[in-house]
């Protein structure tokens, strides 16, 4: 014989169903109501785009080494190759860039795409001595 009390804890006692109309308006909005669901995925879509366009706002830095790389080859960016170097940046955060070789008129740059930061950089004329390695990515911007 089954024991009672065993029976209705493992198998609840249901005496009576939903009825169908009940069921088809029990996850239905509103005119104009928004799901909560809706509403953190605008919320967290938003956030992305904020976070995307900051980090464009702020412009390239440059890390210490690639500093120190810049004036022991005596290179500078100017207001041209800050352009390029950006616009690099830009395609290559759309394309999924993390460490990529930036390849301009002028020189040869690690960036960390992420961070916008220019981690080296390589005089025009020694660009051929080097090997580059732990990069995804390469640009080309004449």
């Amino acid at each position: 014989m089954t024991n009672p009390k065993i029976n209705n804890i493992l198998i609840p006692n249901v005496t009576k169903l939903p009825s169908k109309q009940n069921v088809e308006n029990t996850n239905k909005l509103g005119v104009g109501e928004s799901s909560e669901f809706k509403n953190l995925l605008d919320s967290t879509l938003e956030n992305s785009e904020q976070s995307i366009n900051d980090q464009s706002s702020k412009g390239l830095r440059l890390s210490t080494h690639a500093m120190r790389r810049l004036q022991e080859r005596n290179l500078s960016i100017d207001k041209e190759e800050y352009t390029k170097l950006q616009s690099a940046v830009d395609k290559l955060k759309i394309k999924g860039g993390q460490d990529s070789l930036v390849i301009t008129g002028k020189a040869a740059y690690i960036v960390d795409v992420p961070k916008n930061m220019i981690v080296t950089a390589i005089d025009k004329d020694s660009i051929g001595d080097n090997v580059f390695t732990k990069i995804d990515s390469t640009i080309l911007m004449n």
